[in-house]
C-alpha cells in the first residue's frame, strides 16, 4: 500500500514555463561579485517565494552551529563572519528551500515521456520531491509507492542478481560522511567493490596522480596557509563560478600585494577583477580589487607545456645563481633530504625545446618568463588547480607536473606553500576517506572484517567508466544512486542512456526532481531525502552529519528547517531500510545506525582509528578538526618513501588529431549552474542571457570557416573513428580565447565525448580537450 499524500503536500497551480532557449548578448563590465551577486541572491529567493525563510537560513549556512553549504568544498574560516555563504551557494540553499513541490498530482499530470521533453531547467525549478514513487511501464507515469514496498522490491532486484557485481552503486558528493560510510558498509556487505563515484569524472587524476608524488591524493595546504603564502598560481580553474568563497582569500592575498597568476584559455571575470559584497567601501564605492597579477590565457590542452617552460627557467635561473656565487634557486637541501628523480625531470626538460613549449602552449615566450619570475623569487607558493588540468587523456601525469614544480623550491611543509586541488562537491572528498573507493586498499579491508566479523570482497570493482561499459554490454542489471544526476553527467549520454533503459531496476535518491529519473530502467524507484538544510529527527533525536571539504577539515552540519514533507527520509535512513531489507541476519544493527548517529561515528572511529580517533567529541568542537596529512611534515607514504619528480613524455595532454581544421572544445559551466544544476539560463559573467547553447569561439577561427558572429553551428567530435557524434543549433560567439580553443556549456555537449576518450590511468573523462570540427549549420545541412 501507498502512504498517503501528506496534507501540506500542494500541486502548484501553474508549473514553471519552459523558457525561450534563444540566448542573447550583452556585455557585462562590472566585477565578479559587488551588487551583481547580491541582486542574484536576493532573486534567487523571491523566485523561490522564501525571502524571510531563505534569508535566514542563509544566515546559518557555514557557520559552526549551523549546515554545511550543499555546493562546493571550500572551506569555512576560522573566524566566521555573519556571512559565509557565497551567490552559488545562496542559490543552492534557495533550490532546497523552494515552497515548490513534485508532489503524486504533478506526476499524474505528465507522463515521464512529456517530462523527458522538458529541460533540465525546467526539471529543476518544478521543486522538491515529497514521497516515494515507482515507474508505471502501462502508463509511462511514476505512481507513489510506500516506503517498505520500495526497500523490498530494491532488495527482491539485489537477491536475485546472479553475482553482487552485476550492481553499479553510484555516490554523489552531497553524500554526508555517515551517509557514505554505511553505503559502502552495505555494498561490501553485499558482496561486490562496484563503486562509480561523481569523483571519478572530475578529481580522480588528482586521487591516482598525487599518492605516487607525494604520498596522499588530497590537498596539503590550510586556509591560513593563504595568509603567510607569496605567490599563488591558479591553473584550470574558474573560481568565482565554481568555488566563489575562495574569490575571498585571493582578494585578501591580492590586496596585501601577493601576486597570483592564473593560468586559463578564458579570461574569467572573477580572475580579472572582484567586488567583495561585505565590504562597505567596495560596494559604496562601485570599486574593486584586481585578482590576477599575471594572465595567461593558454590553449586547451597547453598547461604542461607551460609548467615545463616555468620549470626550464627556473632550473636555468639555478645554474646561474650557481655560477655567479649566489644562493641556489632550487631547495638543495629538502631536495636532497625528501625527493627522488630530479635527473630524470632535468634530462627531460634538457631535451624540451623551446619552439614546441611555445608552439603547444600558445603562450609568448616573454610571458612564462614573468610566471617564472615570480614564482622563483616566492620564498612559499601556493598552487591550486581545477578540472582544466584533470579532464584530459593524460591528467594524471597533469597533476604530478604541478608536484614537480613545487618540489623544486620545497613548497612542501612550511607555511603558505603546498597543493591546492580545488573540490567540487562538498562532500566529495569525504565520500572518498569514508571507503567509497572501488579499488579499496588491503588496510581498509581489513579494518572492515576486524569490525564488523565479515569478509569483505578482495576484487576492484567499478568505476564510472567501468560501470557504464557493464551497462552497454548487458552484464549490469540494478543501478542505485546515492544522489547525483547520473544520466546528465557522463560521457557519451545517448549510448548511455539506451543501456540504462535496459537495466532491470534504476534507484535514485535525490531532493529534487532530474534528468536522471526519466532515464530509467525496466522498473525505476525515486527516493526523496532530507536536503542538508532540512532537520533530521530521528528515534535518538535531532541528527547532525559530517563533511569533510577540500582542506581536510572535518567538521558537524546540522539541518534548521522543517523537511517539505513528512514522508522524506535522511540518506541515512534509506540506505539504513535498504540493507534491513536486503541483507537480514546480516549481523549489522542498522536500526542503531539510523537512530543514532553518534553510532555510525563510533564505527568510523573503530574503522579508521589513526584519523579519526575521538570523532564524536572533536566534531562537537565548533569548527571541527583537520586530517592528519603527511606532505605538511614532509612525511612521503610512497614507494620509495620520498616525494618523487615524476616525469611525462613530450608536452600533449591529449593526443594529436590528423586533422587540419580541428580545434579542442573544453566543457565549462556557466556562472548560473553547480554540476548539472541550471540555476537559469543565464551566464552574466560571459554576457549570455537567456540560453545555453552558445559555442565560444576566437574571431580569427570563425572567420576561416566562414561562420559569421552568433551564427549556428554544428559541432562534428573527433575523438572516435568508428561512431560520429554531433551536436547542432549552438550559437557561435566571439570571444577572447586562444586560437584552435573553444569552449562550451555541459551536458549539453557531453555527448561529444565517447567513452573510451578517458585519461587511461584515473579513467577520468577527458572532458576539457575533445578534438572537434565546426562547421557553420546550413553547410552540414547540405552536406
Amino acid at each position: 500500500m501507498s502512504e498517503p499524500s501528506s496534507p501540506n503536500s500542494v500541486k502548484p497551480a501553474a508549473p514553471v514555463e519552459e523558457p525561450e532557449a534563444g540566448a542573447v548578448f550583452e556585455p557585462y563590465d562590472s566585477p565578479a561579485g559587488g551588487w551583481g551577486a547580491l541582486r542574484a541572491v536576493a532573486l534567487a529567493l523571491r523566485e523561490q517565494s522564501i525571502e524571510i525563510k531563505g534569508s535566514r537560513a542563509l544566515l546559518s549556512m557555514n557557520q559552526p552551529h549551523g549546515f554545511d553549504c550543499p555546493g562546493c568544498a571550500w572551506p569555512d574560516p576560522k573566524h566566521t563572519s555573519s556571512f559565509e555563504f557565497c551567490e552559488n551557494g545562496a542559490k543552492a540553499v534557495s533550490f532546497e528551500l523552494t515552497k515548490r513541490k513534485v508532489t503524486r498530482e504533478f506526476f499524474a499530470s505528465y507522463t515521464v515521456a512529456e517530462l523527458a521533453g522538458h529541460s533540465d531547467y525546467w526539471l529543476e525549478e518544478q521543486g522538491r520531491l515529497t514521497e516515494p514513487m515507482r515507474y508505471d511501464s502501462a502508463t509511462d507515469h511514476y505512481v507513489p509507492i510506500g516506503w517498505d514496498e520500495a526497500f523490498a522490491l530494491i532488495a527482491s532486484h539485489l537477491k536475485a542478481l546472479e553475482s553482487p557485481d552485476k550492481a553499479e552503486f553510484y555516490t554523489s558528493g552531497r553524500a554526508s560522511n555517515e551517509a557514505a560510510f554505511l553505503y559502502q558498509l552495505f555494498v561490501r556487505r553485499f558482496g561486490t567493490n562496484n563503486f562509480p563515484d561523481c569523483s571519478n569524472m572530475c578529481h580522480e587524476a588528482t586521487s591516482v596522480g598525487l599518492p605516487e608524488s607525494i604520498g596522499i591524493g588530497k590537498g596539503t595546504v590550510l586556509l591560513e596557509d593563504f595568509d603567510a603564502t607569496d605567490a599563488i598560481f591558479v591553473i584550470g580553474q574558474n573560481p568565482g563560478t565554481n568555488s566563489p568563497r575562495m574569490m575571498t582569500a585571493l582578494r585578501d592575498a591580492s590586496r596585501r600585494g601577493v601576486p597570483i597568476v592564473a593560468i586559463n584559455p578564458l579570461r574569467e571575470r572573477a580572475l580579472e577583477k572582484f567586488a567583495a559584497p561585505q565590504d562597505p567601501v567596495e560596494m559604496v564605492t562601485l570599486s574593486s580589487t584586481r585578482i590576477a597579477s599575471e594572465y595567461c590565457q593558454v590553449k586547451v590542452g597547453g598547461d604542461v607545456a607551460v609548467l615545463k617552460g616555468i620549470m626550464k627557467l627556473v632550473l636555468e635561473a639555478h645554474e646561474s645563481a650557481l655560477e655567479a656565487g649566489e644562493d641556489p634557486i632550487l631547495d638543495v637541501p629538502f631536495i636532497q633530504q625528501h625527493t627522488t628523480g630530479l635527473d630524470a625531470l632535468i634530462d627531460d626538460l634538457d631535451n624540451t625545446g623551446w619552439d614546441d613549449i611555445l608552439r603547444v602552449s600558445g603562450v609568448p615566450c616573454d610571458q612564462i618568463e614573468r610566471m617564472a619570475r615570480i614564482y622563483i623569487q616566492a620564498k612559499s607558493a601556493i598552487i591550486c588547480f581545477g578540472m582544466g588540468i584533470t579532464q584530459h587523456k593524460y591528467g594524471t601525469e597533469n597533476v604530478q607536473q604541478i608536484a614537480n614544480l613545487l618540489m623544486m623550491k620545497g613548497n612542501f611543509g612550511r607555511p603558505g606553500a603546498g597543493i591546492c586541488p580545488v573540490r567540487g562537491h562538498s562532500n566529495v572528498q569525504g565520500d572518498r576517506t569514508m571507503g567509497i573507493d572501488e579499488k579499496p586498499s588491503q588496510v581498509l579491508l581489513d579494518q572492515i572484517e576486524k569490525v564488523f566479523g565479515f569478509h569483505p570482497p578482495q576484487h576492484h570493482g567499478h568505476a564510472v567508466v567501468d560501470a557504464l561499459k557493464a551497462m552497454m554490454d548487458g552484464s549490469a542489471e540494478v543501478f542505485i544512486g546515492l544522489g547525483g544526476n547520473f544520466a546528465a553527467a557522463v560521457p557519451d549520454t545517448e549510448r548511455v542512456r539506451e543501456a540504462m533503459g535496459r537495466l532491470r531496476l534504476t534507484v535514485a535518491i535525490n531532493t529534487k526532481l532530474n534528468r536522471g529519473h526519466l532515464v530509467h530502467g525496466r522498473e525505476a524507484l525515486i527516493l526523496p531525502c532530507l536536503a542538508r538544510s532540512d532537520i533530521d529527527m530521528q528515534a535518538g533525536g535531532r541528527q547532525s552529519v559530517t563533511v569533510e571539504d577540500s582542506m581536510s577539515m572535518v567538521h558537524a552540519s546540522g539541518g534548521l528547517v522543517h523537511p517539505p514533507s513528512e514522508h522524506l527520509k535522511s540518506e541515512v535512513s534509506v540506505i539504513c531500510g535498504i540493507a534491513r531489507a536486503t541483507l537480514p541476519g546480516s549481523g549489522i544493527d542498522w536500526d542503531s545506525f539510523e537512530g543514532n548517529y553518534d553510532l555510525i561515528r563510533d564505527k568510523i572511529e573503530a574503522v579508521f582509528p589513526q584519523l579519526f580517533a575521538d570523532f564524536n567529541a572533536r566534531i562537537r568542537v565548533p569548527g571541527g578538526f583537520h586530517l592528519y596529512s603527511g606532505p605538511r611534515e614532509r612525511i612521503w607514504k610512497t614507494a620509495t618513501g620520498k616525494a618523487n619528480f615524476l616525469v611525462i613524455d613530450g608536452l600533449c595532454e591529449d593526443p594529436s588529431v590528423d586533422a587540419p581544421d580541428m580545434l579542442r572544445l573544453a566543457t565549462i559551466r556557466s556562472h548560473d549552474q553547480y554540476n548539472t544544476t541550471i540555476y537559469s539560463l543565464n551566464d552574466r559573467y560571459r554576457g549570455v542571457f537567456g540560453g545555453r547553447m552558445v559555442v565560444f569561439m576566437n574571431e580569427a577561427d570563425m572567420a576561416e570557416r566562414g561562420i559569421e558572429p552568433d551564427g549556428l553551428v554544428e559541432l562534428e567530435s573527433l575523438a572516435d573513428k568508428e561512431v560520429r557524434r554531433t551536436v547542432v543549433g549552438f550559437k557561435a560567439r566571439p570571444y577572447n580565447i586562444p586560437r584552435g580553443s573553444i569552449a562550451s556549456y555541459y551536458p549539453e555537449t557531453n555527448h561529444l565525448m565517447p567513452l573510451s576518450y578517458h585519461d587511461a590511468r584515473s579513467k577520468t573523462p577527458s572532458a576539457k580537450s575533445i578534438p572537434v570540427l565546426v562547421r557553420p549549420l546550413a553547410a552540414s545541412s547540405t552536406a
